[in-house]
This record gives structure tokens, sequence and C-alpha cells, in this order.
């Protein structure tokens, strides 16, 4: 799912939420009783189906290719604390297989005439732009209800999440048979929010994490000697990127168009005009970087207001974390005290300390804390 792929935040609520629960049914109107349990069910559901990844390969009946996968699985996680020093814990260490290939279901909603997102909000938690689901019949009822109110809908299927260290999470069949590099990059990225997670900035941790990625999938395979995965990665990145840009471009445009003195109809003939555009720019982007499949099935089907605001641009400062992570000549443990002590910032501090190594450093040393 793009929502995923692009740095979809089902982490920043979803698990360290989930404990807030006894409390949010204390306080909150009986009609989102059914809707916490569901959540609450469904997730401990699916904690309880793990699997020892070392159990299922003691089994010599188990499939060759999952074993495969696996066992690569188990190669990526040691690489994750050996030259990552990411967390040695029990993540990634177990197995689920779901009937279905994906996790769970992020339901977005925006109005007709506008990219900004409906928000939930909730006691304690406090809002969100997205509701996520693991019941299909729960879903589609409240996709009916929303429809019925006028508004747009898209409904992102998550191939992971994270948990944030509060479970150890497990490897699931809705991702096993990714492209390894980009499965090393999941898992690097998702150990990356249980070494550092701060409150409020989502931008901060999406970025931290998908620095780690990226630094981390090409030292991956450098160390395996994938020269053809690697040039298949930059070639990913860059189409990656020029997708976010034509998406964020599409949504600017819209908001003009929705802001304007057009009449209705003319803005809803605008509209389709402009997501013709937005699909026809997508094939020569992908064309242009040898890219088959990638974010084309995203494209082709319905494209909305809802499903164009869910793409935030959440890894706006990945450029500050990978000078530093280049600065610290890829000692990840120095990186990881240095960023710490970043984090310990308020927030307009912070900004400023990250703003200041989007210009290579040159700054940073005045006005961010000392390495060390």
């Amino acid at each position: 799912m793009l929502i995923t792929l692009l740095g979809d935040s089902v982490r920043e609520y979803f698990m360290r939420r989930l404990f807030s629960i006894p409390l949010l049914l204390l306080l909150c109107g009986c009609a989102d009783l059914g809707y916490y349990w569901h959540s609450a069910d469904g997730h401990l559901t699916l904690m309880q189906q793990r699997v020892d990844i070392d159990e299922l390969l003691a089994d010599n009946s188990l499939d060759s290719s999952l074993r495969e996968r696996l066992m690569l699985v188990q190669e990526i996680r040691q690489f994750s604390i050996d030259a990552l020093d990411l967390p040695a814990n029990g993540s990634y260490r177990s197995y689920v297989e779901l009937q279905q290939p994906y996790v769970i279901q992020n339901l977005f909603a925006a109005p007709e005439f506008s990219t900004r997102l409906h928000q939930w909000c909730y006691p304690v938690i406090g809002c969100a732009s997205y509701r996520g689901y693991y019941d299909e019949a729960r879903l589609l009822a409240y996709i009916a209800e929303l429809k019925s109110r006028g508004l747009e809908v898209y409904v992102g299927r998550v191939s992971a999440y994270s948990t944030l260290g509060w479970f150890d999470d497990p490897v699931l069949s809705s991702f096993i048979d990714w492209p390894d590099y980009r499965l090393a990059g999941l898992i690097f990225h998702e150990l990356t929010h249980q070494r550092i997670y701060i409150d409020d900035d989502t931008t901060f941790n999406e970025s931290l994490a998908s620095a780690v990625q990226q630094a981390g999938t090409e030292l991956w395979l450098q160390s395996r000697n994938e020269r053809e995965a690697l040039d298949e990665f930059s070639r990913w990145l860059a189409y990656r990127i020029e997708v976010i840009e034509l998406i964020e471009v599409t949504r600017d445009r819209l908001t003009m168009l929705y802001d304007s003195s057009f009449s209705d109809a003319e803005k809803r003939e605008r509209k389709a005009r402009q997501f013709d555009a937005m699909r026809a720019e997508h094939a020569a982007i992908a064309t242009r970087h040898g890219i088959g499949g990638g974010f084309g099935p995203w494209f082709a089907s319905e494209l909305n207001n809802a499903k164009i605001g869910s793409v935030a641009a959440y890894n706006s400062r990945l450029q500050a974390f990978l000078y530093m992570l280049q600065d610290s000549e890829y000692n990840f443990a120095a990186f990881y005290r240095y960023v710490d002590k970043i984090a310990k910032l308020d927030h307009n501090d912070r900004d400023r300390c990250l703003d200041a190594w989007e210009q290579q450093a040159q700054t940073a040393a005045d006005i961010c804390p000392a390495p060390g």
C-alpha cells in the first residue's frame, strides 16, 4: 500500500494508543465501544498467532520458499544489530501467516472540494486522520455512513505496523515476499522507531527512521555484494521521491481549484482533469526510472481527495539525518547518541538544528548540541 511505503503513520497512533482503551471506555460514548474492542481484539489476536521462526525452521515440512525468506529475515535481523546498532529484542523473530495480503485497513475521508482529511478525535488519545479496521463488515458499514454524509473515502491496506516496542513485532506474510531490499528496509525502519521515538513529531520520527532505512539498506546490500540490487534500490528511491512530489503538487493544485470562484460543476470537471494528468505523469515517471508495477495500481484505481490527502510529506527531514550519519562516519551508536540530544530540544530549537543540518552542517555546530 502506498501509505505504508511513503511513510504512513499508522505507527504514530495505533499501539501506543491501544493501551488507553480502558480509560477510553469510561470516557467515550457507547457508540465507540464496539470500535475500541474490535481494535484491541484484532491486534491481540494477531499477537497470539505468532510462531517462533527458529521453531518453523526446525520443521522439515516447511515450504522451501518460506524457509528461504525466513532465513533471509534472520540474516537481516542480525545485520540490524551488528551493523546498525538497532535493538536486540524479540521483534521480527516470529512469524504470522495472515489469511489476506494486508494486516489492517485504514479508512480516510475528505469533503468533495477539499484535500483536508476528516479527523476522528477521542478522549485521551487526541485526533487522527484515519481510522483502522480489522473487521471488513464494520468497515463497510462505516463507509456507507460517511458517503451518505457526502464525504469521499479511501481505504488503504496496510502491510505492516509497529507497536514501538510494546510487543515483539512479528514478520507477517503480507510483506515476507517483498523484494529483498524492501524487506530489509522495512525491518530497519520499524526497529529505528523502537530505538528513538518522540511524541508529537511525526516528521522527526519518520525522517529519522527513513534515513536509517536508506543508509542501512545500502550497507546491507553492499555487504552482500548485491550490485544489481543496489542499482534497483537506487532507481526505486529516485522513483519514490518523484511520486511523492507529484502527489504534493497535485494536492496544491487541487487546493487552489477548490478555493477558486468556479462553479461546482466546473470544479468537478477540472478536478477530473487534474487526476487524469497525474496518472499520465506517473506513467512517465515509472517509464523514466524503469519501474514496473510500483505505485501503478494506486494511480490506476479511483482517485479522490481522501486518497490524495492520505499521502503526507513525513520525510521532509530525511536529508538532515543522512548528513548526520555521514558526518558520524556511519558509526550508528554515535549517531543515535547525537540524535537523542536533538530529540530532547524543544520543538523550535529542534527544527532550527535540523534546518542547519540540511545545509550540510555548515552552521549546525553553532545551533545544535555538541556530538559525543
